[in-house]
């Protein structure tokens, strides 16, 4: 067998994650299976970008495009242009994308337009938002993928309500295989409780990105002043993204933000340690909707819809969107009820290795 050539495409924080389980498992199959990492330059910030691949021990990136600003069609465009001239050069056997990003849509269509056939990680999933742009990503990837490699058993369905069945495969969720794999290395390792002065299940940890919310002044207003008031019962620590943070100011919403506990974004394994300690969680962030779930942590998401319904499911997350009254209501009561035993919607542990399992049969 010729070894398989893989050029896989990340460009934002979470796909970094997520690709550091697919590429340790790449480095397993020596002379069988190789990859060429594209970075997009999507996220650029230091502390977005190049600590992931140190801590994670991702291979350095064989190309980083270094896109960044712009509307979403000219950092789509700039992507497609350059990831197209890459394929060309290193002609490969599958690209790989994962996730709902602009970097993704710009490997699918890259990708399909020169008939290399594309592998999607996280395909099926759906907000049933046509508002987001992220919802636009991940249905247009879809459409092109030749694997469709899905979290969840739901994503399957929600496929086969569209009529794609071909190629699809629940493989489970490679964030499950992360979080497995480092939430004892990170509590082995990470000084941030001390560095913060904060104390296991003594403080709330909070996360907004999602442009619904911080483009939105009323319901950033909202998040923000629920936030200020739970930090009146509870420390909140809150890891602020560059581009909130500027909207926040754009906003006059500093003077909320003095109640908090505000810092830069966090290394993974700082981030993965405050997730574990924290006595509740506040997030519109899909991964971190996920990871409370696998580290058993209350989890209260500011968002209308969430994809990873299967958490709200196990009573352990609620839905509340954006108004302060909701957030501080689901607060105040608390998760509503325990998952089931068995209760595993997420695969076992080993979705990476399924998915190079399917990147290796014949195409």
């Amino acid at each position: 067998m010729t070894c398989r050539k893989i050029v896989t495409i990340v460009g934002a924080r979470p796909q970094f994650i997520k690709a550091a389980a697919v590429s340790r498992e790449i480095l397993r199959h020596p002379g069988m299976i190789g990859e060429v990492m594209v970075h997009t330059g999507q996220h650029y910030d230091p502390n977005m970008s190049q600590v992931f691949f140190d801590e994670l021990e991702i291979p350095a990136p064989s190309y980083n495009l270094e896109v960044s600003g712009g509307s979403h069609g000219a950092m789509t465009g700039r992507m497609l242009e350059g990831i197209e001239q890459i394929l060309l050069e290193e002609k490969p056997d599958w690209v790989l994308i994962y996730g709902d990003t602009n970097s993704t849509l710009a490997g699918a269509l890259a990708a399909s337009k020169l008939h290399i056939p594309v592998a999607h990680v996280e395909a099926g999933l759906r907000s049933f938002n046509m508002r987001m742009p992220e919802e636009i990503n991940r249905i247009l990837s879809d459409r092109v993928s030749t694997l469709l490699l899905c979290p969840t058993e739901l994503a399957v369905e929600n496929l086969a309500r569209e009529g794609v069945t071909q190629g699809v495969h629940n493989v489970g969720d490679v964030m499950y295989d992360v979080a497995l794999y480092y939430r004892e290395r990170a509590r082995a390792t990470s000084q941030i409780l001390d560095r913060l002065g904060l104390q296991e299940k003594g403080f709330a940890l909070a996360t907004c990105h999602r442009a619904e919310n911080t483009d939105d002044p009323v319901r950033l207003t909202g998040i923000v002043s629920a936030l200020a008031q739970i930090a009146e019962d509870l420390p909140v620590v809150l890891p602020l993204h560059p581009r909130t943070r500027k909207l926040m100011q754009q906003f006059g919403l500093e003077g909320e933000l003095s109640a908090l506990t505000v810092v830069e974004p966090l290394a993974f394994l700082d981030m993965v340690t405050l997730e574990q300690a924290a006595k509740i969680i506040l997030t519109d962030s899909g991964g971190v909707q996920k990871e409370a779930f696998f580290y058993q942590v209350p989890c209260i998401t500011m968002r209308d819809e969430t994809e990873w319904i299967e958490t709200l499911a196990s009573g352990r997350n609620q839905l509340v969107g954006a108004d302060s009254q909701r957030i501080l209501s689901a607060y105040q009561q608390g998760p509503q009820f325990a998952p089931e035993a068995g209760f595993a919607p997420y695969g076992d542990g080993f979705a990476s290795k399924k998915i190079i399992e399917n990147l290796m049969l014949p195409v």
